[in-house]
C-alpha cells in the first residue's frame, strides 16, 4: 500500500483528530530540546546488544550520522503536518534499517524506551490537566510511527521474496529494502 493511503488508514485507526495534532504542535517547544538525549539513550540501548552493535559500528560515521538522523524524526513527532511527504519520509527511514539489517525485533523494543523517556517527560514537566491529553496525542503518533515502520518491513520482506531471496527472511529483508531504495534514488 502506497505510504499516504496507509498513513490516512492509519490515522482513523487511530482516531488521530485535529486536537491531537494541535496538542503535538504545542508539544513542540517541550520535547524537541529532548531530541538529542532521547537519541543517545536509544543508540547506547541498541548497542548494548552485540548484533545490534555490529550493525552499529559497521561503517565509519554510521553512528554519528544516525544520531542527527534520530533527532530529526524525533523532531518531526511534533511537525503537525502529517501528509503524504511524511509518510515517504517515515517509510524510506524503515527501508534504510532493513537495508542495513536492522531487525524489527530491534527496532521496537527501542520504540518502546523512546516512549518511556517521552511519557516520563511529559509527567514532570507539565501540569496535571494537560498531562492527559499530551500523552492520548503521543500516544497516537507513536502508533502510526511503529505502523509505518513494520509496514516498510513487511513490504520489503516482500519484495526481496519476489526477488527470489526465499531461503532466508533476514535475507529477503535486506535485498528487498535495498531494491526499494534503488528504485527510489
Amino acid at each position: 500500500m502506497e505510504a499516504k493511503a496507509l498513513l490516512a488508514k492509519l490515522i482513523d485507526r487511530t482516531g488521530l483528530l485535529e486536537h491531537h495534532v494541535h496538542t503535538l504542535r504545542r508539544l513542540e517547544p517541550l520535547m524537541s530540546p529532548m531530541a538529542s538525549e532521547i537519541a543517545l539513550a536509544f543508540y547506547d540501548y541498541l548497542g548494548r546488544d552485540e548484533e545490534m552493535r555490529a550493525i552499529l559500528w559497521d561503517a565509519p560515521g554510521r553512528v554519528e550520522r544516525l544520531y542527527q538522523s534520530f533527532a530529526d524524526w524525533y523532531r518531526g513527532l511534533f511537525c503537525g503536518n502529517y501528509d503524504a511527504e511524511y509518510a515517504e519520509k517515515r517509510a524510506r527511514i524503515g527501508l534504510v534499517h532493513a537495508a542495513i539489517g536492522v531487525k524489527p525485533s530491534f527496532i521496537m523494543p527501542a520504540f518502546g524506551m523512546v516512549q518511556e523517556l517521552s511519557l516520563e517527560h511529559l509527567r514532570n514537566t507539565l501540569r496535571s490537566p494537560e498531562i492527559y491529553s499530551a500523552v492520548e496525542a503521543f500516544e497516537k503518533i507513536m502508533s502510526i510511527e511503529a505502523a509505518l515502520m513494520q509496514d516498510s518491513y513487511m513490504q520489503a520482506m516482500e519484495y526481496g521474496y519476489r526477488l527470489g531471496v526465499a531461503a532466508d527472511q533476514e535475507k529477503a529483508l535486506v535485498a528487498g529494502a535495498r531494491a526499494m531504495l534503488g528504485k527510489t534514488n
